[in-house]
């Protein structure tokens, strides 16, 4: 068997895959997109009515909104628990990493049994706060499983960081806050943009925590779920399946733009 063969062979099941469970699912939702009374004009129509546009924008203003909180968060929990080693650190470690262990739907509870109106802060502030179930409630949702997959990240980059630059930029007088910014931020900066990617990507698409909190508010996942199940409206779910598709993607295609301009800055 000559090499060719031996990868073509190797490639197979992958090129199965690619062709069974992805081109062939996503030909049919585009197609089916195209099959209601104004055909192709329903990805318009999604510009036009104001619930479909509102919900596209409110779902990507979450989206960003969570996912520069768990950068911010993230980056400076990460930093700190590479740093330094202290009792309780493994601890500590586990329990900001234990939201990966759960499941959207629970995360939804979580936020309830804090903001509901059975919840805790609503037991202990006077004036009875409840924002479990408002666009507060969804993005703490969201950030919440979102800390996660970004603190492994930084943590795994902080690691690799060559430590004598910082000391090279003190010993020239630098400052702990031009440290960070001209030195530390820069070599972080590819992991950083593909973990803001992948968290963007992960709220832009979640649906069992939104399933559990948007009672008040819509989101695409939301709204995709109503039009296929209550409205039988196929089309219309899979052109907003397509859009979110669509915007997903180019913001995954950015990140990794702009990742791979700043390798070169982070040293590999």
């Amino acid at each position: 068997m000559t090499n060719r063969s031996f990868v073509l062979l190797c490639l197979t099941p992958l090129l199965i895959f690619s062709i069974v469970f992805l081109a062939l699912p996503l030909m049919r939702l585009f197609l089916a997109s195209g099959e209601s009374e104004i055909g192709w004009s329903i990805y318009l129509e999604i510009l036009r009515k104001p619930r479909y546009l509102n919900t596209l924008v409110l779902t990507v203003l979450v989206s960003l909104a969570t996912t520069f909180a768990a950068l911010a968060v993230s980056t400076i929990a990460g930093m700190f628990l590479s740093r330094n080693q202290f009792k309780g650190r493994g601890i500590l470690l586990s329990i900001m990493t234990l939201p990966l262990a759960f499941p959207g739907v629970v995360i939804g509870f979580l936020i309830i049994l804090l903001g509901g109106r059975q919840g805790l802060i609503n037991q202990i502030t006077p004036g009875h706060v409840v924002f479990a179930y408002s666009v507060i409630g969804l993005f703490l949702g969201y950030l919440y499983f979102s800390i996660p997959r970004v603190l492994l990240t930084v943590m795994a980059a902080a690691e690799k960081l060559d430590t004598s630059l910082e000391e090279a930029a003190r010993t020239m007088g630098a400052s702990p806050f031009r440290v960070v910014v001209d030195v530390i931020l820069p070599g972080l900066m590819p992991s950083l943009i593909a973990a803001g990617a992948i968290a963007f990507a992960t709220a832009m698409g979640a649906f069992g925590t939104a399933f559990t909190l948007a009672t008040n508010i819509d989101v695409i996942p939301m709204v995709i779920y109503t039009e296929f199940t209550l409205s039988a409206n196929i089309a219309m779910a899979a052109a907003l399946s397509i859009v979110l598709g669509i915007v997903t993607w180019a913001l995954l295609l950015i990140a990794r733009s702009l990742s791979g301009t700043t390798v070169a800055v982070g040293g590999g």
